[in-house]
């Protein structure tokens, strides 16, 4: 058997019938002469160009068709024209009563006025249409109606009254819309041409093997099964996954809760108290002014109030060694709303929910956060952040350091480093750095560090260490992913997320 014979018996019944016709030129002329729809023509042609037989180049090119409320207008006619024949009939009629004889809309009855003034057909006064347009005029087409009965047409082959009348009409809701096509052009290669000269004989081969064929010996005996091709390179096929994001976070939460920690959850809106003054800040602090926080014109009531006594202490007076932040504290601005511009907020509302008596322990939250932040490529307005406590008698801030060593070599992170930070809530504080190769800098994670005092004695009655360290998830991810710019994550380009790998260990 010759190359050429092995290569026709590969062939499926669509590429044997399109075979000779592939010199014609467009694609619709094939699927004219070989009797197949267009769709069936083009993935024969697509199966073709894998077996060298044809190439393909595709040209974009826009195609004027007819909308919703064009396809209803080339039946019934445009709204103008239906005026128009109304007033051809009475010549004057009130604003009203024209609308009601033409049946049309409030809004085709506004449109149909614009269009017949402007072409000079009436005229408005006192509240009244009057027709001024001549028998001959009113009998002759508009452009846009020829235009209308024309669609659809090519872009390209558009003649400037088409042009003109396509503008006019474009204006107008769901008349018309141009569609951006990729038109495919076929150049048939040597071997293409070979074959196409060839008188291939179209046989009805048995292409696939069910259990129904094998059940009746007649139905396959006797006969020819097609040869398939198992060499020639096929369309890439993309299978479905999660976006790359949510697998990210599902992966963090398994690390952390190898490490002995749980989870933490709660509410991205909640209120000011949480978010700030539970842990510390300042009610005049510049974090919790409008340009760093998205607030929300709202007010929770809260309903530990042995809590909020606490803490209004904690920020008047201070504690034992602390001085507080010497201002009045207002209960009413705590009760405010806003989007958690951190995730440190369900620590505070972990902690103050636990019983002492089941210390140590370990937590750990992954959501979303809210920031009024300039972007840029690595800052957003919205992003993931990914939160941990260890609450222990014992715990000192070595163990803080281990803690997110640990961590970070799980995530893919070999080489940090810790730098001397300050945090309104933490002391001592660090912040989590890594190098960024592509930037040549070094890259801030986030910050941890130790609870003050203020924050943990209002809540627990006394101080008990705890560790806590909030970096931002997503800058984690960008090493692994190889994303250089924190804007990339949520573009959603179809072609990014098809080759972006797993997350995995």
């Amino acid at each position: 058997m010759t190359e050429n014979e092995k290569i026709i018996e590969s062939l499926s019944q669509n590429e044997k019938k399109i075979i000779p016709y592939i010199r014609e030129k467009s694609v619709e002329e094939i699927s004219k002469k070989s009797k197949l729809d267009k769709i069936s023509v083009l993935r024969a042609l697509d199966y073709l160009e894998n077996k060298k037989i044809v190439r393909l180049t595709y040209e974009n090119k826009k195609k004027v068709e007819l909308g919703t409320n064009g396809a209803l207008y080339k039946k019934k006619g445009l709204p103008e024209r239906r005026l128009l024949n109304t007033l051809n009939e009475k010549r004057i009629l009130s604003l009203q009563e024209a609308q009601k004889q033409s049946s049309l809309s409030e809004e085709e009855f506004r449109a149909s006025i614009g269009a017949l003034k402007k072409k000079a057909m009436i005229d408005l006064k006192n509240e009244k249409i009057i027709l001024s347009a001549s028998k001959e005029e009113v009998s002759k087409r508009f452009l846009e109606e020829r235009f209308i009965e024309s669609l659809p047409l090519e872009y390209e082959t558009l003649s400037p009254e088409q042009k003109f009348a396509l503008s006019s009409l474009e204006k107008r809701k769901e008349i018309l819309f141009i569609k951006e096509t990729k038109e495919p052009k076929i150049e048939v290669t040597e071997l293409g041409k070979k074959l196409s000269e060839q008188n291939i004989k179209y046989q009805n081969l048995i292409e696939a093997i069910t259990p129904e064929l094998l059940k009746k010996d007649s139905s396959w005996k006797g006969k020819k099964f097609r040869r398939y091709d198992i060499i020639s390179p096929v369309p890439e096929i993309n299978g479905g996954k999660r976006h790359f994001v949510n697998q990210s976070l599902d992966y963090g939460r398994k690390v952390w809760t190898e490490m002995g920690f749980k989870e933490m959850t709660g509410n991205m809106i909640t209120s000011s108290f949480w978010v700030f003054d539970s842990l510390f800040t300042p009610q005049d602090h510049p974090a919790r002014e409008m340009q760093d926080t998205f607030f929300i014109n709202k007010k929770e009531e809260i309903s530990n109030k042995k809590l909020v006594k606490a803490v209004k202490e904690a920020h008047e007076k201070g504690i034992t060694g602390s001085k507080g932040w010497q201002y009045k504290w207002d209960e009413e601005v705590a009760k405010t709303m806003l989007l958690r511009t951190h995730t440190t907020c369900l620590s505070s509302q972990t902690m103050a929910g636990l019983n002492t008596q089941e210390l140590p322990a370990k937590f750990f939250a992954i959501g979303k956060c809210f920031r009024n932040e300039t972007i840029d490529w690595s800052h957003g307005f919205e992003f993931n952040q990914t939160e941990g406590i260890v609450i222990d008698p014992n715990a000192n801030f070595r163990h803080l350091l281990g803690y997110l060593k640990q961590f970070f070599s799980k995530m893919g992170y070999e080489k940090i480093r810790f730098r001397p930070s300050f945090f309104a809530y933490t002391e001592p504080s660090v912040e989590i750095e890594v190098w960024h190769p592509e930037k040549k800098i070094w890259f801030e994670l986030g910050g941890a560090g130790m609870f003050r005092p203020e924050v943990t004695t209002p809540i627990f009655g006394k101080h008990i260490p705890v560790l806590a360290w909030g970096p931002g998830f997503d800058r984690i991810l960008m090493n692994y992913f190889e994303i250089k710019d924190l804007r990339d994550f949520y573009k959603n380009d179809l072609t990014q997320l098809r080759k972006l790998k797993f997350m995995t260990k």
